[in-house]
């Protein structure tokens, strides 16, 4: 079960083992959208604030995402507060 608010765990499961070769173009972008605001949504908020359940399966997104997208280790969170000049102290 996921938190309000964010993408279901079944629901994602369904996506990343369907082929993209098998998606509509509409489909594809309804998953990008929805993945966008889900990670958006997953850095906004802290691990403590979430159920285990979803904290667990955020660690393993961002674990994922930085191995795929060569990240920094920051939470979305930290990188708007960072261009926003909001992380200086």
């Amino acid at each position: 079960m996921s938190d309000a608010g964010r993408k279901d765990f079944s629901t994602k499961a369904k996506e990343e083992m369907t082929p993209d070769s098998t998606k509509s173009t509409q489909q594809k972008v309804k998953e990008a959208v929805t993945d966008t605001t889900d990670r958006a949504a997953r850095g906004g908020q802290a691990d403590s604030d979430k159920s285990a359940g979803q904290a667990a399966f955020d660690k393993t997104q961002r674990s994922s995402d930085e191995h795929a997208h060569g990240g920094t280790g920051q939470s979305i969170g930290d990188k708007v507060k960072g261009a926003l000049g909001m992380d200086k102290h």
